[in-house]
């Protein structure tokens, strides 16, 4: 992006944060009257219907004038675009000067960590580095490492646990078949 774009993306910012700011709550038609009828914005429909013929002193309803401006939309704050990320593999199709990467909810401990520093090493900017980005990328590396021995060890058992059961099988067949 040239310094032009980025100016102009900064003011279409500033001016969709004014316009949002001014923007009322949309609400759905007696909502406030009804405990059955929730506030989630419905269209109202009806012919004699107050709001949808936009009589004075009714909520407003939903109309193209409140839409921000077309080079701010589906722009983080911070002016970048977002992508969406699960794994490693997928920050390859990541443009750091435009993009930046927010990690999916889904996406364990240390499949963040690894993603927090092929990021770093990229110049990717996160949108959600959570306690690994603030400081305590140490200590869950430490984890991480001493995770595989842990794991091992569960392994071991859960091993040493099936060579017992089998030969408490071979064992009852011995005994049925005499």
């Amino acid at each position: 992006m040239s310094e032009k774009d980025k100016v102009n993306v900064e003011k279409a910012l500033l001016l969709r944060s004014r316009i949002k700011s001014k923007k009322p709550n949309f609400v759905r038609h007696e909502s406030w009257r009804y405990v059955r009828l929730k506030e989630n914005w419905r269209r109202p429909k009806g012919i004699d219907n107050k709001m949808r013929r936009k009589v004075k002193g009714w909520p407003q309803t939903v109309s193209v004038g409140y839409r921000g401006p077309k080079t701010a939309r589906n722009l983080h704050p911070s002016g970048y675009e977002e992508v969406l990320v699960y794994n490693i593999k997928d920050l390859e199709r990541v443009d750091n000067e435009s993009q930046a990467v927010r990690i999916a909810h889904t996406v364990g401990k240390k499949t963040r960590l690894q993603i927090l520093a092929a990021a770093k090493e990229q110049g990717i900017f996160i949108l959600n580095p959570g306690e690994m980005g603030k400081g305590k990328l140490e200590k869950v590396k430490e984890e991480a490492k001493e995770e595989p021995a842990e794991i091992k060890e569960a392994e071991a058992d859960k091993i040493e646990t099936s060579e017992k059961q089998q030969s408490r099988k071979v064992k009852k067949k011995q005994e049925g078949g005499k």
